[in-house]
Protein backbone atom coordinates (compact mmCIF):
# COMPACT_ATOMS: atom_id res chain seq x y z
CA UNK A 1 0.00 0.00 0.00
CA UNK A 2 2.79 2.41 0.93
CA UNK A 3 4.54 1.70 -2.38
CA UNK A 4 1.32 2.44 -4.29
CA UNK A 5 1.00 5.80 -2.53
CA UNK A 6 4.57 6.63 -3.45
CA UNK A 7 3.89 5.78 -7.08
CA UNK A 8 0.88 8.15 -7.07
CA UNK A 9 2.92 11.09 -5.80
CA UNK A 10 3.66 13.77 -8.38
CA UNK A 11 7.18 14.56 -9.41
CA UNK A 12 8.48 18.00 -8.37
CA UNK A 13 8.16 19.15 -12.00
CA UNK A 14 4.57 17.93 -12.24
CA UNK A 15 3.65 19.62 -8.98
CA UNK A 16 5.36 22.83 -10.03
CA UNK A 17 3.63 22.80 -13.40
CA UNK A 18 0.28 23.00 -11.63
CA UNK A 19 1.41 26.35 -10.20
CA UNK A 20 1.89 27.97 -13.59
CA UNK A 21 -0.54 30.31 -15.34
CA UNK A 22 -1.57 29.74 -18.92
CA UNK A 23 -4.34 31.35 -20.92
CA UNK A 24 -6.92 28.99 -22.35
CA UNK A 25 -9.52 30.00 -24.87
CA UNK A 26 -13.22 29.67 -24.19
CA UNK A 27 -13.58 26.71 -26.54
CA UNK A 28 -11.09 24.74 -24.41
CA UNK A 29 -12.63 25.77 -21.12
CA UNK A 30 -16.33 25.46 -21.81
CA UNK A 31 -18.51 22.87 -23.54
CA UNK A 32 -20.60 22.97 -26.69
CA UNK A 33 -23.72 24.11 -24.82
CA UNK A 34 -21.89 27.18 -23.50
CA UNK A 35 -20.58 28.03 -26.96
CA UNK A 36 -24.08 27.64 -28.43
CA UNK A 37 -25.39 29.97 -25.70
CA UNK A 38 -22.76 32.54 -26.70
CA UNK A 39 -23.78 32.35 -30.34
CA UNK A 40 -27.45 32.78 -29.38
CA UNK A 41 -26.62 35.74 -27.16
CA UNK A 42 -24.79 37.41 -30.04
CA UNK A 43 -28.03 37.63 -32.05
CA UNK A 44 -29.51 40.15 -29.61
CA UNK A 45 -26.26 42.07 -29.49
CA UNK A 46 -26.12 42.36 -33.28
CA UNK A 47 -29.63 43.82 -33.30
CA UNK A 48 -28.62 46.34 -30.63
CA UNK A 49 -25.64 47.40 -32.77
CA UNK A 50 -27.88 47.92 -35.79
CA UNK A 51 -30.29 50.02 -33.73
CA UNK A 52 -27.59 52.06 -31.99
CA UNK A 53 -25.04 53.61 -34.36
CA UNK A 54 -24.96 56.86 -32.39
CA UNK A 55 -25.13 57.61 -28.68
CA UNK A 56 -28.66 59.02 -29.13
CA UNK A 57 -29.81 55.82 -30.80
CA UNK A 58 -28.08 53.74 -28.10
CA UNK A 59 -29.95 55.61 -25.36
CA UNK A 60 -33.26 55.08 -27.15
CA UNK A 61 -32.51 51.35 -27.61
CA UNK A 62 -31.43 51.07 -23.98
CA UNK A 63 -34.64 52.66 -22.72
CA UNK A 64 -36.69 50.26 -24.84
CA UNK A 65 -34.87 47.29 -23.28
CA UNK A 66 -35.17 48.76 -19.78
CA UNK A 67 -38.90 49.37 -20.08
CA UNK A 68 -39.37 45.75 -21.15
CA UNK A 69 -37.82 44.76 -17.79
CA UNK A 70 -40.02 47.02 -15.68
CA UNK A 71 -37.85 50.13 -15.41
CA UNK A 72 -39.66 53.46 -15.06
CA UNK A 73 -38.40 57.02 -15.63
CA UNK A 74 -36.87 58.83 -12.66
CA UNK A 75 -36.92 62.57 -11.99
CA UNK A 76 -35.05 64.21 -9.16
CA UNK A 77 -37.41 64.48 -6.22
CA UNK A 78 -39.25 61.21 -6.98
CA UNK A 79 -39.53 58.71 -4.13
CA UNK A 80 -37.22 55.69 -4.34
CA UNK A 81 -38.29 52.36 -2.88
CA UNK A 82 -36.59 49.02 -2.27
CA UNK A 83 -37.17 46.80 -5.28
CA UNK A 84 -37.59 49.83 -7.56
CA UNK A 85 -36.20 49.87 -11.11
CA UNK A 86 -35.49 53.28 -12.60
CA UNK A 87 -33.88 54.97 -15.58
CA UNK A 88 -32.64 58.54 -15.97
CA UNK A 89 -32.39 59.86 -19.52
CA UNK A 90 -29.80 62.63 -19.61
CA UNK A 91 -30.54 64.76 -22.67
CA UNK A 92 -31.04 61.74 -24.90
CA UNK A 93 -27.28 61.04 -25.01
CA UNK A 94 -26.45 59.50 -21.62
CA UNK A 95 -28.47 56.88 -19.75
CA UNK A 96 -28.47 55.72 -16.12
CA UNK A 97 -30.29 52.53 -15.14
CA UNK A 98 -30.46 51.80 -11.42
CA UNK A 99 -32.20 49.52 -8.95
CA UNK A 100 -32.70 49.70 -5.20
CA UNK A 101 -31.76 46.38 -3.63
CA UNK A 102 -33.05 44.69 -0.50
CA UNK A 103 -29.88 45.42 1.47
CA UNK A 104 -29.07 48.92 2.72
CA UNK A 105 -27.35 51.18 0.22
CA UNK A 106 -24.83 51.76 3.00
CA UNK A 107 -23.31 48.52 1.66
CA UNK A 108 -22.60 50.31 -1.61
CA UNK A 109 -23.80 50.09 -5.21
CA UNK A 110 -22.60 47.75 -7.95
CA UNK A 111 -21.81 50.12 -10.84
CA UNK A 112 -21.09 49.17 -14.47
CA UNK A 113 -20.05 52.08 -16.67
CA UNK A 114 -19.69 51.78 -20.44
CA UNK A 115 -19.63 54.43 -23.15
CA UNK A 116 -21.91 54.53 -26.17
CA UNK A 117 -20.13 57.07 -28.39
CA UNK A 118 -17.80 55.79 -31.10
CA UNK A 119 -15.36 57.42 -33.53
CA UNK A 120 -17.14 58.93 -36.50
CA UNK A 121 -17.27 61.87 -38.93
CA UNK A 122 -19.33 64.84 -37.65
CA UNK A 123 -20.73 67.58 -39.87
CA UNK A 124 -19.54 71.14 -39.34
CA UNK A 125 -22.15 73.79 -38.53
CA UNK A 126 -21.97 75.37 -42.01
CA UNK A 127 -21.25 72.25 -44.05
CA UNK A 128 -22.89 72.46 -47.48
CA UNK A 129 -20.98 73.77 -50.52
CA UNK A 130 -20.63 73.17 -54.25
CA UNK A 131 -17.36 72.78 -56.14
CA UNK A 132 -16.49 71.58 -59.68
CA UNK A 133 -19.72 69.76 -60.41
CA UNK A 134 -20.15 68.20 -56.99
CA UNK A 135 -21.83 69.14 -53.71
CA UNK A 136 -20.10 68.29 -50.43
CA UNK A 137 -20.61 68.48 -46.68
CA UNK A 138 -17.67 69.75 -44.60
CA UNK A 139 -16.84 67.59 -41.60
CA UNK A 140 -14.88 67.49 -38.37
CA UNK A 141 -13.90 63.98 -37.30
CA UNK A 142 -14.82 62.81 -33.78
CA UNK A 143 -12.47 60.69 -31.69
CA UNK A 144 -9.26 58.90 -32.58
CA UNK A 145 -9.50 57.68 -36.17
CA UNK A 146 -7.02 56.67 -38.85
CA UNK A 147 -8.37 59.02 -41.48
CA UNK A 148 -7.34 56.96 -44.51
CA UNK A 149 -9.74 54.20 -43.37
CA UNK A 150 -12.78 56.42 -43.89
CA UNK A 151 -12.32 57.32 -47.55
CA UNK A 152 -13.79 55.41 -50.50
CA UNK A 153 -16.32 53.56 -48.36
CA UNK A 154 -20.12 53.93 -48.20
CA UNK A 155 -21.33 56.04 -45.29
CA UNK A 156 -24.71 56.81 -43.79
CA UNK A 157 -25.87 60.04 -42.18
CA UNK A 158 -27.42 59.80 -38.69
CA UNK A 159 -28.47 62.43 -36.20
CA UNK A 160 -30.92 65.16 -35.30
CA UNK A 161 -31.81 68.60 -36.59
CA UNK A 162 -33.41 71.04 -34.15
CA UNK A 163 -35.19 73.91 -35.86
CA UNK A 164 -35.46 77.41 -34.43
CA UNK A 165 -39.06 76.67 -33.40
CA UNK A 166 -37.81 73.76 -31.24
CA UNK A 167 -38.99 70.94 -33.47
CA UNK A 168 -36.55 68.01 -33.39
CA UNK A 169 -36.16 66.03 -36.61
CA UNK A 170 -34.47 62.63 -36.66
CA UNK A 171 -32.34 61.98 -39.73
CA UNK A 172 -31.15 58.62 -41.06
CA UNK A 173 -29.97 58.40 -44.67
CA UNK A 174 -28.19 55.42 -46.14
CA UNK A 175 -29.26 52.43 -44.03
CA UNK A 176 -32.22 51.13 -46.03
CA UNK A 177 -31.45 49.15 -49.17
CA UNK A 178 -33.24 51.77 -51.27
CA UNK A 179 -31.41 54.72 -49.70
CA UNK A 180 -28.53 56.59 -51.33
CA UNK A 181 -25.22 56.56 -49.45
CA UNK A 182 -22.59 59.23 -48.85
CA UNK A 183 -18.93 58.95 -49.76
CA UNK A 184 -15.53 60.56 -49.10
CA UNK A 185 -13.41 60.83 -52.26
CA UNK A 186 -9.91 59.36 -52.49
CA UNK A 187 -7.18 60.00 -55.03
CA UNK A 188 -6.64 57.39 -57.73
CA UNK A 189 -3.33 55.47 -57.47
CA UNK A 190 -2.24 56.69 -60.92
CA UNK A 191 -1.94 60.23 -59.49
CA UNK A 192 -1.17 59.36 -55.90
CA UNK A 193 2.57 58.71 -56.05
CA UNK A 194 3.40 61.77 -53.94
CA UNK A 195 0.84 60.74 -51.32
CA UNK A 196 2.29 57.23 -51.29
CA UNK A 197 5.56 58.67 -50.00
CA UNK A 198 3.88 60.50 -47.10
CA UNK A 199 3.56 59.03 -43.61
CA UNK A 200 0.31 57.10 -43.22
CA UNK A 201 -1.19 59.73 -40.91
CA UNK A 202 -0.50 62.60 -43.31
CA UNK A 203 -1.74 61.33 -46.67
CA UNK A 204 -5.36 62.20 -45.78
CA UNK A 205 -5.83 65.38 -43.76
CA UNK A 206 -8.94 66.30 -41.81
CA UNK A 207 -10.10 69.03 -44.18
CA UNK A 208 -10.23 66.49 -47.05
CA UNK A 209 -12.83 64.36 -45.28
CA UNK A 210 -15.67 65.99 -47.22
CA UNK A 211 -18.84 64.00 -47.82
CA UNK A 212 -19.93 63.80 -51.46
CA UNK A 213 -23.68 64.45 -51.43
CA UNK A 214 -24.75 65.29 -54.99
CA UNK A 215 -23.89 66.11 -58.61
CA UNK A 216 -27.20 66.96 -60.32
CA UNK A 217 -28.02 70.66 -60.67
CA UNK A 218 -31.39 72.30 -60.24
CA UNK A 219 -32.12 74.20 -63.47
CA UNK A 220 -29.25 76.34 -64.80
CA UNK A 221 -28.18 78.03 -61.59
CA UNK A 222 -24.48 78.64 -60.79
CA UNK A 223 -24.94 76.74 -57.51
CA UNK A 224 -27.66 74.46 -58.83
CA UNK A 225 -26.28 71.25 -57.28
CA UNK A 226 -26.31 72.75 -53.80
CA UNK A 227 -29.81 74.10 -54.40
CA UNK A 228 -31.00 70.69 -55.54
CA UNK A 229 -29.59 69.06 -52.38
CA UNK A 230 -31.38 71.65 -50.25
CA UNK A 231 -34.60 71.05 -52.15
CA UNK A 232 -34.39 67.29 -51.51
CA UNK A 233 -33.63 67.76 -47.82
CA UNK A 234 -36.50 70.19 -47.47
CA UNK A 235 -38.92 67.83 -49.19
CA UNK A 236 -38.00 64.92 -46.91
CA UNK A 237 -37.25 66.63 -43.60
CA UNK A 238 -38.67 70.14 -43.88
CA UNK A 239 -35.32 71.76 -43.13
CA UNK A 240 -33.34 74.60 -44.69
CA UNK A 241 -29.62 75.42 -44.75
CA UNK A 242 -29.68 77.49 -41.55
CA UNK A 243 -30.97 74.44 -39.65
CA UNK A 244 -27.51 72.87 -39.91
CA UNK A 245 -26.49 75.47 -37.33
CA UNK A 246 -28.45 73.60 -34.64
CA UNK A 247 -27.95 70.05 -35.85
CA UNK A 248 -25.95 67.06 -34.67
CA UNK A 249 -25.33 64.97 -37.78
CA UNK A 250 -22.61 62.41 -38.29
CA UNK A 251 -21.43 59.97 -40.93
CA UNK A 252 -21.05 56.34 -39.88
CA UNK A 253 -20.37 53.17 -41.89
CA UNK A 254 -23.30 51.70 -43.77
CA UNK A 255 -24.63 48.26 -43.07
CA UNK A 256 -25.69 45.70 -40.50
CA UNK A 257 -23.56 43.79 -38.06
CA UNK A 258 -22.45 40.59 -39.81
CA UNK A 259 -21.08 37.23 -38.76
CA UNK A 260 -17.38 37.01 -39.62
CA UNK A 261 -15.30 33.95 -40.39
CA UNK A 262 -16.44 30.78 -42.12
CA UNK A 263 -17.16 29.37 -38.65
CA UNK A 264 -19.31 32.42 -37.79
CA UNK A 265 -17.33 32.78 -34.56
CA UNK A 266 -16.89 36.56 -34.81
CA UNK A 267 -18.93 39.70 -35.52
CA UNK A 268 -17.84 42.42 -37.94
CA UNK A 269 -19.53 45.75 -37.29
CA UNK A 270 -19.17 49.44 -36.63
CA UNK A 271 -19.17 50.59 -33.01
CA UNK A 272 -18.02 47.56 -31.00
CA UNK A 273 -16.00 50.12 -29.01
CA UNK A 274 -17.76 50.38 -26.66
CA UNK A 275 -21.26 49.07 -27.30
CA UNK A 276 -19.83 45.55 -27.01
CA UNK A 277 -19.56 46.32 -23.28
CA UNK A 278 -22.66 48.52 -22.97
CA UNK A 279 -24.99 45.75 -24.13
CA UNK A 280 -23.74 43.01 -21.74
CA UNK A 281 -23.67 45.54 -18.89
CA UNK A 282 -27.40 46.07 -19.46
CA UNK A 283 -28.31 42.44 -20.00
CA UNK A 284 -26.38 41.43 -16.89
CA UNK A 285 -28.38 43.94 -14.86
CA UNK A 286 -31.65 42.58 -16.27
CA UNK A 287 -30.51 39.05 -15.41
CA UNK A 288 -29.59 40.08 -11.84
CA UNK A 289 -32.75 41.89 -10.77
CA UNK A 290 -33.07 39.57 -7.76
CA UNK A 291 -29.65 40.66 -6.46
CA UNK A 292 -29.72 42.07 -2.90
CA UNK A 293 -27.33 44.84 -4.02
CA UNK A 294 -28.42 48.14 -5.45
CA UNK A 295 -27.12 48.35 -9.01
CA UNK A 296 -26.35 51.10 -11.50
CA UNK A 297 -25.58 50.76 -15.21
CA UNK A 298 -24.20 53.90 -16.87
CA UNK A 299 -24.16 54.41 -20.63
CA UNK A 300 -21.94 57.46 -21.04
CA UNK A 301 -21.30 59.86 -23.88
CA UNK A 302 -18.10 61.70 -24.93
CA UNK A 303 -15.56 59.08 -23.78
CA UNK A 304 -13.83 59.18 -27.15
CA UNK A 305 -13.10 62.91 -26.73
CA UNK A 306 -12.22 63.06 -23.02
CA UNK A 307 -15.56 62.49 -21.23
CA UNK A 308 -16.21 66.23 -21.00
CA UNK A 309 -19.59 67.96 -21.20
CA UNK A 310 -22.82 67.35 -19.32
CA UNK A 311 -23.33 63.92 -20.87
CA UNK A 312 -19.80 62.63 -20.23
CA UNK A 313 -18.47 60.91 -17.11
CA UNK A 314 -16.75 64.07 -15.88
CA UNK A 315 -20.21 65.50 -15.23
CA UNK A 316 -21.34 65.18 -11.58
CA UNK A 317 -24.67 63.58 -12.50
CA UNK A 318 -23.57 60.18 -11.16
CA UNK A 319 -22.91 61.83 -7.79
CA UNK A 320 -26.31 63.55 -7.86
CA UNK A 321 -28.04 60.21 -8.39
CA UNK A 322 -26.00 58.51 -5.65
CA UNK A 323 -26.90 61.40 -3.33
CA UNK A 324 -30.59 60.90 -4.10
CA UNK A 325 -30.36 57.14 -3.53
CA UNK A 326 -28.50 57.67 -0.25
CA UNK A 327 -31.00 60.28 0.93
CA UNK A 328 -33.89 57.89 0.27
CA UNK A 329 -32.51 55.68 3.08
CA UNK A 330 -31.02 58.45 5.22
CA UNK A 331 -27.51 57.17 4.58
CA UNK A 332 -24.35 59.20 4.08
CA UNK A 333 -23.56 59.43 0.35
CA UNK A 334 -19.85 59.34 1.25
CA UNK A 335 -20.43 55.94 2.87
CA UNK A 336 -22.30 54.71 -0.21
CA UNK A 337 -19.44 55.75 -2.48
CA UNK A 338 -16.77 54.26 -0.19
CA UNK A 339 -18.50 50.87 -0.25
CA UNK A 340 -19.43 50.89 -3.93
CA UNK A 341 -17.64 48.86 -6.57
CA UNK A 342 -17.44 49.66 -10.27
CA UNK A 343 -16.53 47.95 -13.51
CA UNK A 344 -15.32 50.41 -16.10
CA UNK A 345 -16.78 48.37 -18.94
CA UNK A 346 -14.51 49.18 -21.85
CA UNK A 347 -12.76 47.26 -24.60
CA UNK A 348 -9.12 46.30 -24.94
CA UNK A 349 -6.93 45.79 -28.00
CA UNK A 350 -6.71 42.13 -28.94
CA UNK A 351 -3.27 40.86 -29.97
CA UNK A 352 -3.00 40.90 -33.76
CA UNK A 353 -0.26 38.68 -35.23
CA UNK A 354 -0.26 40.85 -38.38
CA UNK A 355 1.00 43.75 -36.24
CA UNK A 356 2.85 41.82 -33.57
CA UNK A 357 5.49 44.54 -33.27
CA UNK A 358 2.98 46.83 -31.52
CA UNK A 359 2.14 44.33 -28.77
CA UNK A 360 3.84 42.60 -25.87
CA UNK A 361 2.16 39.25 -26.29
CA UNK A 362 2.50 37.89 -22.76
CA UNK A 363 0.47 40.82 -21.43
CA UNK A 364 -1.92 41.34 -24.33
CA UNK A 365 -5.44 39.98 -24.58
CA UNK A 366 -6.05 37.20 -27.07
CA UNK A 367 -9.18 36.75 -29.15
CA UNK A 368 -11.57 34.09 -27.76
CA UNK A 369 -9.76 33.86 -24.41
CA UNK A 370 -12.56 35.58 -22.54
CA UNK A 371 -13.27 38.95 -21.02
CA UNK A 372 -10.21 41.17 -20.37
CA UNK A 373 -9.35 42.61 -16.96
CA UNK A 374 -7.10 45.65 -17.47
CA UNK A 375 -5.59 46.71 -14.15
CA UNK A 376 -4.31 49.96 -15.61
CA UNK A 377 -4.56 51.88 -18.88
CA UNK A 378 -2.90 55.23 -19.55
CA UNK A 379 0.11 56.00 -21.72
CA UNK A 380 3.77 55.14 -21.31
CA UNK A 381 4.50 55.51 -17.58
CA UNK A 382 0.85 54.79 -16.66
CA UNK A 383 0.02 58.45 -17.28
CA UNK A 384 -3.64 59.40 -16.68
CA UNK A 385 -4.75 56.00 -15.45
CA UNK A 386 -6.75 54.46 -12.67
CA UNK A 387 -4.43 51.69 -11.46
CA UNK A 388 -6.79 49.35 -9.61
CA UNK A 389 -5.66 47.98 -6.26
CA UNK A 390 -4.48 44.38 -5.86
CA UNK A 391 -7.20 43.89 -3.23
CA UNK A 392 -9.98 44.86 -5.63
CA UNK A 393 -8.55 42.78 -8.47
CA UNK A 394 -8.28 39.83 -6.09
CA UNK A 395 -11.90 40.23 -5.03
CA UNK A 396 -13.05 40.37 -8.65
CA UNK A 397 -11.00 37.27 -9.50
CA UNK A 398 -12.77 35.45 -6.71
CA UNK A 399 -16.30 36.26 -7.84
CA UNK A 400 -15.51 35.35 -11.46
CA UNK A 401 -14.06 32.03 -10.37
CA UNK A 402 -17.29 31.26 -8.49
CA UNK A 403 -19.15 31.34 -11.84
CA UNK A 404 -16.26 29.86 -13.85
CA UNK A 405 -16.05 32.99 -16.00
CA UNK A 406 -13.30 32.76 -18.60
CA UNK A 407 -11.17 35.87 -18.22
CA UNK A 408 -7.68 37.11 -18.98
CA UNK A 409 -5.40 39.97 -18.06
CA UNK A 410 -4.34 42.46 -20.70
CA UNK A 411 -2.92 45.89 -21.44
CA UNK A 412 -2.97 48.17 -24.46
CA UNK A 413 0.14 47.34 -26.49
CA UNK A 414 3.82 47.89 -25.77
CA UNK A 415 4.78 50.31 -23.02
CA UNK A 416 6.19 53.11 -25.18
CA UNK A 417 3.94 52.67 -28.21
CA UNK A 418 1.12 54.95 -27.07
CA UNK A 419 -1.78 53.93 -24.87
CA UNK A 420 -5.32 54.97 -24.10
CA UNK A 421 -7.78 55.72 -21.37
CA UNK A 422 -11.27 54.93 -20.13
CA UNK A 423 -13.83 56.46 -17.77
CA UNK A 424 -12.28 54.60 -14.81
CA UNK A 425 -10.24 57.53 -13.50
CA UNK A 426 -13.26 59.84 -13.47
CA UNK A 427 -15.17 57.40 -11.25
CA UNK A 428 -12.30 56.41 -8.95
CA UNK A 429 -11.72 60.03 -7.94
CA UNK A 430 -15.00 59.81 -5.99
CA UNK A 431 -13.53 57.11 -3.70
CA UNK A 432 -15.14 54.23 -5.62
CA UNK A 433 -13.22 51.03 -6.35
CA UNK A 434 -12.86 50.72 -10.15
CA UNK A 435 -11.18 48.39 -12.61
CA UNK A 436 -11.49 48.06 -16.39
CA UNK A 437 -13.19 44.93 -17.69
CA UNK A 438 -14.27 44.43 -21.29
CA UNK A 439 -14.06 42.65 -24.61
CA UNK A 440 -10.92 42.37 -26.78
CA UNK A 441 -11.30 44.02 -30.20
CA UNK A 442 -9.43 43.65 -33.49
CA UNK A 443 -8.98 46.86 -35.56
CA UNK A 444 -10.29 49.10 -32.77
CA UNK A 445 -11.56 52.51 -34.01
CA UNK A 446 -11.71 51.35 -37.63
CA UNK A 447 -15.00 51.78 -39.50
CA UNK A 448 -15.54 48.04 -39.08
CA UNK A 449 -14.17 46.19 -36.04
CA UNK A 450 -14.03 42.49 -35.09
CA UNK A 451 -14.95 40.76 -31.82
CA UNK A 452 -15.38 37.14 -30.79
CA UNK A 453 -18.85 35.94 -29.82
CA UNK A 454 -17.54 33.89 -26.92
CA UNK A 455 -15.67 36.91 -25.49
CA UNK A 456 -18.89 38.92 -25.70
CA UNK A 457 -20.79 36.28 -23.74
CA UNK A 458 -18.09 35.97 -21.09
CA UNK A 459 -18.40 39.73 -20.60
CA UNK A 460 -22.11 39.28 -19.93
CA UNK A 461 -21.37 36.44 -17.48
CA UNK A 462 -18.71 38.48 -15.66
CA UNK A 463 -21.01 41.48 -15.21
CA UNK A 464 -23.76 39.15 -13.94
CA UNK A 465 -21.41 37.64 -11.35
CA UNK A 466 -20.31 41.15 -10.32
CA UNK A 467 -23.92 42.18 -9.73
CA UNK A 468 -24.85 39.12 -7.70
CA UNK A 469 -21.94 38.50 -5.32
Amino acid sequence: MYEEELNEEKTPAEAARELTYKKKNVYERRGEDAVAAAYDYAVGYAKFLDDAKTEREAVAAGITLAKAHGFVPYRFGDALAAGGRYYYDNRGKNLFLFTIGSESVAEGIRISAAHIDSPRIDLKQVPLYEESGMAFLKTHYYGGIRKYQWVATPLALHGVVVRADGEKINVVIGEDDGDPVLYINDLLPHLGHNDDRKPLGEAIVGEKLNLLIGSRPLENEPDGIKLNVLRLLNEKYGIQESDFLSAELCAVPVGHARDAGLDRSMICAYGHDDRVCAYPAMTAMFESLDSPHSMMCILADKEEVGSDGNTGMQCDLMLDLIDAIAASQNVSPALVRANSKCLSADVSAAFDPNFAEAFEKRNSSLLSCGVVLTKYTGARGKSSTNDASAEYVGWLRGIMEKDDVVWQAGELGKVDFGGGGTVAKFISKHNIEVVDLGVPVISMHAPYEIISKVDLYEAHRSFSAFNRY
